[in-house]
């Protein structure tokens, strides 16, 4: 039997699924009913594509739970992942906009719930909507200076650097506001995202919870101090072998 795909897997959201969608807010009473009718949600499983380079957009796509990742392959072979996308992120709007296909792929890190607005729905919102323009407008600006933060973390050779910045970009509230102050995600997520070891990644959160930036919790991390991570310049302090962090799987 062939396994469905995430498109056939889709479904109506429910009322908690719509709850956790940022952008419904900003909009106006029709407005919202014709965008909350229009949206559907799928069930990821870890693997699961949800853009795929090449292909045509169809939806303008958000995270209401679990972890995706976008990246994009070379001739080689070779995989450069450009940031995470964690719940209440939505991403592919300059995708939507100009109708183009997909650069990229997003792929499901694991079990995730996906939200997906058609494009047409997309484009009729930006014709009548004024809160959804300035919404769009401000995760344009927000995913510019994102990408122009990752162009700077690829050039870093320092893996504290690497990773507090990486994670700086995870909980940025404009972006990711279904995120707040604690990150779910594993070691070995964040070393998929960072590209780094799991290993190099334990050390790393060690040094910057010894500096205050975050404190590793079970299952997730807490961020601290957010400015703390976007402005750290690498240099380790003492760490004492306890605080080496255990908790994230």
């Amino acid at each position: 039997m062939t396994e469905l795909t995430l498109h056939q897997r889709r479904r109506d959201p429910t009322a908690d699924e719509l709850a956790g969608v940022p952008w419904l807010r900003v909009l106006q009473p029709a407005e919202y009913q014709r965008a909350a009718d229009a949206i559907k949600v799928g069930d990821a499983l870890p693997g699961d594509y949800v853009c795929r380079v090449g292909r045509p957009v169809t939806y303008w796509f958000g995270v209401v739970e679990g972890l995706l990742k976008m990246s994009s392959g070379n001739e080689e072979g070779q995989t450069m992942t450009f940031t995470g996308v964690p719940p209440g992120g939505w991403f592919g709007e300059g995708t939507a906009l100009k109708r183009e296909t997909y650069r990229y792929n997003i792929q499901a890190l694991r079990k995730s719930v996906v939200a997906g607005l058609p494009v047409d729905t997309f484009h009729w919102l930006l014709d009548h909507s004024i809160g959804f323009n300035r919404f769009v407008m401000n995760q344009l600006n927000e995913r510019l200076g994102q990408f122009i933060a990752a162009r700077e973390i690829d050039r870093m050779n320092n893996p504290d650097l690497r990773v507090a910045r990486s994670l700086a970009s995870l909980f940025n509230p404009v972006l990711y506001p279904g995120v707040g102050q604690v990150l779910r995600i594993t070691q070995q997520e964040l070393a998929y995202l960072v590209g780094l070891s799991r290993q190099r990644v334990n050390e790393a959160l060690a040094v910057l919870q010894a500096q205050g930036c975050i404190r590793v919790e079970y299952g997730g991390l807490r961020v601290l101090d957010l400015e703390g991570l976007r402005t750290t310049t690498g240099q380790r302090p003492a760490v004492p072998a306890a605080t080496t962090p255990r908790a994230v799987a």
